[in-house]
């Protein structure tokens, strides 16, 4: 497995890891981003993060069916962790604001589901996606992503395993230091496409 500094200099080089003012999916503000996007588009950087969250992932989870991700950030995520693990692996999407499964995919009564995200912060989508499995009488097993950065303080209450924890601060738009107010906010991720 990739230690936390192997796993850091792997983000640098795929320049996924960015600074600035950022929008957060969740609505919080940052000066750093995680765009997993540009990891994931360098299949050598990628397969190396990849392989070792999924060795983390069979060593916590050796018991389950399915590999489900939201749109889009966890898709290629959710792929490439089903490949190596050998689980069939689909994805949710927005429809209306709201995550529904389509293009024929289905959870079966019974399975049991591991919820796949490229970073977690408050963890609303995972959460989002986890009412599909319930609503399917199905069973989360848990939950991974490449980046835990909620410092725990998500709103997921079972075990998160990923490849890096990273204690990246986040304020909200009421609340932002001096050096974030001064520079224009981006919004980078998918919640809203």
């Amino acid at each position: 497995m990739l230690s936390l500094e192997e796993s850091l200099k792997i983000l640098k080089e795929a320049k996924a890891l960015i600074e600035g003012h950022f929008i957060l999916s969740s609505g919080l503000h940052s000066s750093k981003y995680i765009q997993c996007a540009q990891l994931m588009s360098k299949p050598h950087y990628a397969e190396k993060i990849c392989k070792s969250l999924a060795l983390k992932i069979s060593k916590e989870f050796n018991d389950f069916d399915l590999i489900l991700s939201p749109a889009m950030g966890g898709i290629v995520v959710g792929y490439e962790l089903g490949k190596l693990l050998n689980k069939e692996t689909i994805f949710s999407e927005r429809v209306n604001g709201e995550f529904k499964l389509r293009r024929d995919f289905n959870i079966s009564e019974g399975n049991k589901v591991l919820i796949v995200e490229d970073v977690i912060t408050t963890g609303k989508s995972s959460i989002e996606c986890s009412k599909l499995v319930t609503i399917n009488k199905a069973k989360i097993v848990g939950y991974a992503c490449i980046i835990d950065r909620s410092n725990g303080k998500s709103q997921i209450k079972d075990k998160i395993v990923s490849q890096l924890k990273l204690n990246i601060p986040t304020y909200s738009k009421e609340n932002l230091p001096k050096d974030l107010i001064s520079i224009e906010p981006v919004k980078p991720g998918s919640r809203s496409l």
